[in-house]
């Protein structure tokens, strides 16, 4: 039985991806940070917590990522703890830069130290090109990155120490650089699920109002579940290196609105208001990504489409409020 470490096991990626290992036949066990409400820390991952080995810990600190892998000794490690926001890590830069950034580099020292003969993934993200974009209008490994936040510069600091140990100690590093992915485990902060959220509760007669901020911004958007897919794949190829994970379709957030809006019987123009305090010191207007390298290479391909997702999201709220 295979054993596989996942770090940021409860976040949304991590419940998806917990569930498809153990479908596997894997042993998995994860890291969790402490939550002062204990409810919210493994809800995610509840319905198979007999089955994981969860741990806490921090990856900014170094001890307690040492003590999980040498008690764990996995032969694959998976990296989705981080500081996930963008528009927050304007407001915790510091923090931002800590967690996705220095958080990578004890992750790969103790790796290399504790069980360096394992596979290591690093959740890196679309963030990090920017504004940057190819003729075509897309974006892929040799697209240059010029990211617009600290979040997107942490995590371009964390893609390159993965490169970095990957050459330098022969480990078996991989980069998954994945575009916008939602689910109904989205937080609803983020703003597929705040809208989807918004427009149920419109329909429901408990709100009036949605406030949103950058309604031009365009993203390739996904599903959660087939991204983590993604992740295996990119970790169990025979030689480890960097992929690109993404529909190859982009939308704005004013698209999204008028399809979860018109989905419900309703006219986003009603409703929605923009406002200030949303919007980013400095933008980035608009990713898609070209994924043909892990279709054609790992035979990767979404079962979700934009569409079918948004679907699955408004269901799930529908059902909360009924």
């Amino acid at each position: 039985m295979k054993k596989a470490l996942i770090f940021g096991i409860n976040g949304q990626d991590g419940s998806y991806l917990s569930e498809h290992l153990l479908s596997l036949g894997y042993k998995v066990s994860g890291m969790v940070r402490r939550q002062s409400v204990s409810e919210n820390q493994t809800y995610r991952i509840q319905k198979n917590q007999s089955l994981i080995d969860t741990f806490y810990g921090d990856v900014c600190d170094e001890y307690s990522i040492r003590k999980i892998l040498e008690k764990v000794q996995p032969d694959e490690i998976y990296n989705l703890a981080a500081m996930s926001h963008v528009k927050v890590s304007f407001e915790v830069p510091s923090f931002t830069i800590k967690t996705n950034g220095l958080g990578v580099l004890n992750l790969l020292q103790a790796y290399k130290e504790e069980c360096p003969k394992a596979k290591f993934y690093q959740a890196s993200s679309s963030e990090m090109f920017g504004n940057s974009v190819d003729s075509d209008g897309y974006q892929r490994l040799t697209t240059p990155m010029n990211p617009t936040s600290p979040y997107g510069c942490a995590k371009l600091l964390g893609f390159n120490l993965v490169n970095h140990y990957r050459n330098a100690y022969g480990l078996h590093a991989c980069n998954g650089i994945l575009f916008n992915h939602e689910s109904p485990r989205r937080g609803v902060n983020f703003v597929t699920n705040k809208v989807v959220k918004g427009a149920v509760e419109i329909k429901k007669g408990i709100t009036k109002e949605l406030v949103l901020g950058n309604m031009d911004a365009s993203r390739d958007w996904g599903h959660s579940y087939d991204y983590v897919r993604a992740m295996y794949l990119i970790l169990n190829k025979k030689e480890p290196r960097n992929w690109i994970v993404s529909t190859g379709e982009s939308r704005t957030v004013r698209e999204l609105c008028d399809y979860v809006f018109t989905s419900l019987s309703l006219n986003y123009k009603d409703y929605v208001i923009q406002d200030q305090k949303y919007m980013r010191p400095e933008e980035l207007d608009f990713l898609k990504g070209d994924s043909s390298e892990i279709r054609q290479e790992l035979n990767w391909k979404p079962t979700y489409s934009f569409e079918t997702m948004i679907d699955e999201m408004i269901t799930s709220w529908l059902e909360k409020y009924n």
